[in-house]
């Protein structure tokens, strides 16, 4: 299996698994949008707390290039470390919700 066979299959995994989880409080649903033909996989949230509407990206991740670039991560403990887990490299994962200059001042 390639690589990008591989972590597709893999960001799908964990995509689901996060998908399971139940919020602690209003009528809120997962939804796992999965656009293999583009390479997009997104967790979303809809529904309802307080009387107020909730909708909005838990997590976004796009593959390119063999990398998985992780645009955004609502997720409290944070899926990179799910991924490595899952087999995935840690050079083939792209925080790309952290600007270079932040990168630049970490390193």
């Amino acid at each position: 299996m390639d690589t990008t066979t591989s972590y597709r299959q893999i960001v799908k995994q964990v995509i689901i698994q996060y998908a399971q989880l139940r919020p602690s409080h209003g009528d809120i649903r997962l939804d796992p949008i999965f656009d293999e033909t583009n390479d997009r996989y997104a967790l979303m949230q809809v529904g309802w707390d307080r009387g107020r509407r909730v909708r909005g990206n838990l997590i976004y991740l796009r593959l390119q290039n063999g990398k998985i670039y992780i645009e955004y991560d609502g997720m409290e403990h944070g899926i990179t470390q799910d991924l490595i887990a899952l087999g995935v490299s840690p050079g083939d994962i792209v925080l790309a919700f952290v600007s270079e200059s932040e990168l630049a001042t970490s390193a």
